[in-house]
């Protein structure tokens, strides 16, 4: 029952609109790191929201997903990144490539020159200090994770890679991704919280004039399309016309954004290190 003293959400939003009037992102906003998806975004991603993010097999989507955890965490951002598809030594192995700027193969075979071997123990540094939750999902779908999520202390944002790992065979795979969606939803609506989670993508129809992602390529009866608050699609053009002169060229494509609007982003990936980085603002 509300009481006299409570706060009324009209009063909390003018209060967020004020202390956001100098172009300070809205504090229910998380930055990525990448600032070109924060301007689009608005300032990042929202608490309540759930943010889809699909592409191909082997565009990147989860190097991105784990170097938006990464960039948050060290922002001060309490962040989780839960993995079906890798050990937590291997996250955290990728995490030194991406950050360190080497390949994941020297890191194995210990042949990293010294100059990169120093950025490796730098970036090692940090992540001792800030670092995002990794563990490995859950078994048994979308409940079990929930749990996992509400157990954890101050959580701000959480990354689930992938989507598909939530089917646990108890129905047809879209019926079960349709209702892993809505699930997430409601967790990050009772949570507070911000849920990204990766996708991969139906295969396009052979011979469709544009390769890009489009909303139905993500399946799951249309759950991402209706139920997801912001869904973001992975292209890399390399992928579908190699020895063009692209490689490394990625368009973040922005195909659904609840409150704001659609486009894409120019990325650059660099394989050889996992590494996606803003073209706009690129890292130094």
């Amino acid at each position: 029952m509300l009481r006299p003293t409570d706060i009324s959400p009209l009063t909390r939003l003018v209060q967020r609109v004020d202390a956001s009037a100098d172009g300070a992102p809205a504090a229910d906003a998380f930055g990525t790191g990448f600032p070109s998806v924060d301007r689009m975004l608005g300032g990042g991603v929202r608490r309540g929201d759930v943010i889809v993010l699909g592409g191909e097999v082997g565009s990147g989507k989860s190097s991105l997903a784990l170097a938006m955890a990464m960039r948050m965490a060290q922002s001060g951002v309490t962040a989780a990144f839960l993995t079906h598809e890798m050990s937590v030594e291997r996250v955290m192995e990728r995490s030194l490539a991406i950050e360190g700027r080497a390949r994941i193969d020297d890191i194995r075979a210990g042949t990293l020159d010294e100059l990169t071997r120093a950025a490796i123990g730098s970036v090692a540094f940090r992540l001792r200090e800030q670092a995002p939750l990794v563990s490995r999902l859950p078994h048994g779908g979308a409940a079990p994770l929930a749990e996992e999520l509400r157990r954890t202390l101050d959580l701000q944002v959480a990354f689930v890679d992938p989507l598909q790992a939530l089917a646990t065979g108890s129905g047809t795979q879209a019926e079960e991704l349709a209702a892993s969606v809505r699930a997430l939803k409601s967790v990050a609506q009772e949570l507070d919280i911000a849920i990204v989670v990766t996708s991969h993508l139906d295969v396009a129809a052979p011979g469709r004039p544009d390769p890009r992602p489009t909303l139905d390529d993500f399946g799951a009866l249309g759950a991402v399309k209706q139920h997801a608050d912001v869904v973001l699609g992975i292209f890399r053009e390399e992928m579908f016309q190699p020895g063009n002169d692209v490689a490394g060229a990625t368009e973040l494509l922005v195909l659904k954004n609840r409150n704001g609007g659609t486009g894409y982003i120019d990325l650059y990936f660099y394989k050889q290190w996992l590494r996606f980085e803003d073209m706009l603002d690129p890292d130094r």
